[in-house]
């Protein structure tokens, strides 16, 4: 079977945010909503594991099916630290600000693009 583009890419995507979450954790540690329990750092460290494995799961064809519908899950599971940084960087400056709103609309994106994956993916 060979790797289809979109789940390659989609993994790979995957595979680079989950190692920068253990490699450069302090910007995933803002954004992590205040309202967690436990440290911010524990949360990073988390969302890089599941990150990684959903990275795993897409890229091998027998789990890429749950594998992008997880990710689809991860997508949602993570709005809600957008929203923390869309909120902590209403008073910055114009590109710091575009960029914490522009991650808000791009969530659903990322949602269609793992459910396409996963409409492809062999059953």
């Amino acid at each position: 079977m060979t790797f289809p583009r979109s789940a390659q890419l989609l993994s790979g995507v995957l595979a680079t945010a989950g190692v920068l979450h253990f490699a450069k954790p302090a910007p995933f540690d803002s954004i992590v909503p205040k309202q967690l329990p436990g440290s911010a750092r524990t949360w990073t460290h988390l969302s890089g594991v599941a990150e990684l494995g959903c990275a795993a799961a897409v890229a091998h064809p027998r789990t890429r099916r749950w594998g992008a519908l997880l990710t689809a899950g991860l997508f949602i599971a993570v709005f809600p630290a957008n929203v923390q940084m869309a909120w902590d960087f209403r008073r910055k400056p114009l590109p710091q600000r575009a960029i914490a709103y522009g991650r808000l609309p791009l969530q659903l994106p990322l949602i269609a693009w793992a459910l396409r994956v996963r409409s492809g993916a062999i059953k």
